[in-house]
C-alpha cells in the first residue's frame, strides 16, 4: 500500500509540474505573439489543451506500469492491457468521463481515483487562467 501511495505522488507531482510550467510558460508567451487577439486565446487553449495530453500521458504510464507489475490489481473490461489501452482508461479518469466499459480492481483504484480528482483540479486551474488571460482582451468600461 505504502509503494502504491509513494507511486501516486510522484505521478501527481509531475503532473502538476508540467502543468505549472506550461501555464507559465504561456503567460510569457500570449501577450508576445504579434498575431490577433482571438488568435492568441486559441493559442492559449491549444497549449492548454497539450498539457493535459501529456499529463494523461504520464498517468497512463503509471497506471500501465502498475498494471503489468500484477502486484496493485488490475484493469478489468474489453481491454488487451496495452500502453494504448492504458492511454484510453487514464483518459476517461482524468477527464472524470467514466465511460464504465474499463474499471480498476484492486489497489490500483486509489491510483484512478487520484488521477480524477487530479485531473478535475489541473482542468479548473487552466480554465481560470484562461479567464485571465481572456480579460487582458476585453475591453474596461
Amino acid at each position: 500500500m505504502l509503494l502504491i501511495m509513494i507511486i501516486n505522488s510522484i505521478l501527481v507531482g509531475v503532473a502538476v509540474l508540467i502543468h505549472f510550467e506550461v501555464l507559465n510558460l504561456l503567460s510569457l508567451t500570449i501577450p508576445k505573439l504579434p498575431i490577433n487577439r482571438r488568435l492568441s486565446i486559441l493559442f492559449g487553449v491549444f497549449g492548454a489543451l497539450l498539457a493535459h495530453v501529456i499529463e494523461v500521458w504520464v498517468f497512463a504510464f503509471g497506471i500501465y506500469g502498475v498494471v503489468i507489475s500484477r502486484k496493485f490489481g488490475e484493469l478489468i473490461g474489453p481491454m488487451e492491457e496495452t500502453l494504448l489501452d492504458c492511454v484510453y482508461f487514464s483518459f476517461t479518469c482524468y477527464t472524470t468521463l467514466g465511460f464504465g466499459d474499463v474499471h480498476p480492481v484492486g489497489n490500483i483504484r486509489f491510483l484512478t481515483g487520484l488521477e480524477a480528482l487530479t485531473g478535475v483540479v489541473l482542468i479548473a486551474w487552466t480554465s481560470s487562467f484562461m479567464f485571465i488571460e481572456m480579460q487582458k482582451f476585453w475591453k474596461v468600461k
